[in-house]
């Protein structure tokens, strides 16, 4: 991986002083914002790799940011919360962020989840590098190595982790998977049992597929989801 451009926004000085002198001894490139609007203004004029927000600034908050943010360039975000509320977290996840880290946090610990970001957007599924895998489905066709989902021939535009949520579904279709199982296979660490994260990824993947005439997401109720196809519907290749 080549030096990663990070983009911090946080109005606490010592946070940001902190994180510097942490990814700078990684060899990663650390810019700074002390507000959301600044954050705005740099992912613009720095185009940096991926953007950590503060919820809590001035003069625009990360919610606002994150908008603001994801209507100029499709980036991983991660949203840092102090107040470790339900409402903050889930939030961020249906306003396109990627991840979320509770203050007060390691810099170690964030390093993991950017990592762990940059791992699922590279990587291929297994046995691809010979043969390239694409699971089509009627109007619905899913290329892991492209990343790319087309819905009635036309593309449909996926944050990364609804591209590997979904890609993950449809590699095993009618296997039925528990929140937690998502989270460990998907996410790829522990999620601190915040299972709403599942919730929201599956509700919005489900906004981005609603003109399929089948619904393929289902719900197992008591249980977790899965992806069933239409009969004689799947194909690989």
């Amino acid at each position: 991986m080549d030096r990663l451009r990070v983009l911090v926004a946080d109005d606490d000085p010592n946070v940001r002083e902190i994180l510097r002198l942490f990814f700078q001894s990684h060899q990663y490139e650390l810019l700074e914002a002390g507000n959301g609007a600044e954050a705005v203004e740099l992912v613009e004029r720095e185009a940096p790799d991926i953007v950590i927000l503060d919820v809590m600034m001035p003069v625009m908050d990360g919610f606002a940011a994150c908008r603001e943010i994801l209507k100029k360039r499709d980036i991983p975000i991660i949203m840092l919360t102090a107040k470790g509320e339900e409402f903050d977290r889930v939030l961020g996840l249906e306003l396109g962020a990627d991840d979320y880290v509770t203050k007060p946090f390691s810099p170690r610990e964030l390093m993991s989840r950017i990592k762990a970001i940059f791992r699922r957007m590279q990587r291929k599924p297994a046995g691809e590098e010979e043969s390239r895998a694409v699971y089509r489905f009627g109007e619905l066709s899913i290329d892991p190595e492209r990343r790319e989902v087309l819905v009635d021939g036309h593309k449909c535009a996926f944050r990364p982790k609804e591209f590997d949520l979904l890609a993950h579904l449809a590699k095993s279709p009618g296997t039925v998977y528990s929140r937690e199982q998502l989270l460990e296979q998907v996410w790829g660490y522990d999620f601190y049992g915040d299972i709403r994260t599942v919730d929201v990824h599956i509700k919005k993947l489900r906004e981005k597929l609603a003109l399929l005439k089948h619904t393929y997401i289902e719900t197992v109720w008591g249980v977790g989801y899965k992806f069933e196809a239409v009969t004689g519907d799947a194909q690989n290749g």
